[in-house]
């Protein structure tokens, strides 16, 4: 080694410094490297749902196609073709091999008038898990701007008998002066 040569901070050994006209990174940066999307990274990301009012942590994959599935169960045909898919590439992906994929127990959402009543608090479903019982009451707040829209119309005590009968905690809707019936 020659001692004249300095060689410290910025300035390493000729032994070891780059040859001119090559590269000190011959391979260089891989092209399109941050093209593609990051979907392993994205949908492996652990994520809150909350079913039956409990909560549980699953893969944003999972979520997903939870989602999607309850969609296309509720008649979204655009999802139930995508969450068929979604199914059949990853059985596609498995092969024979793997074990079976796990139960997963779905509780489909709601659709039509009765999904609206309960979602704006309209009314409120009075023994949900007896077919035979099970019916509407009408929420105190809707009763109340009902009978204001009434203006001075008044209804008869078989009307207000079925009004009364038909909503939910009828003690507290502030019945207008004119109303009989109390029970």
């Amino acid at each position: 080694m020659n001692d004249a040569e300095p060689i410290g901070y910025g300035q390493p050994p000729s032994s070891t410094r780059f040859a001119k006209g090559k590269s000190g990174n011959p391979k260089g940066r891989p092209k399109n490297r941050h093209r593609e999307m990051p979907y392993d990274a994205v949908l492996g990301q652990m994520v809150t749902i909350r079913e039956d009012g409990r909560e549980r942590r699953v893969t944003a994959a999972e979520a997903f196609l939870l989602q999607l599935t309850q969609k296309g169960l509720a008649g979204d045909s655009a999802a139930a073709r995508s969450s068929l898919e979604a199914i059949e590439a990853a059985r596609a992906a498995r092969g024979e091999d793997h074990e079976p994929l796990k139960v997963i127990i779905l509780k489909p959402i709601r659709s039509g008038a009765d999904s609206i009543l309960d979602t704006l608090d309209l009314a409120r479903l009075k023994y949900p898990t007896d077919e035979k019982r099970a019916r509407w009451e009408i929420s105190p707040w809707i009763v109340e701007a009902a009978l204001e829209r009434m203006g001075s119309r008044k209804l008869s005590k078989e009307e207000q008998g079925e009004v009364w009968r038909n909503t939910h905690s009828p003690q507290r809707v502030k019945w207008p002066e004119w109303w009989d019936v109390r029970g």
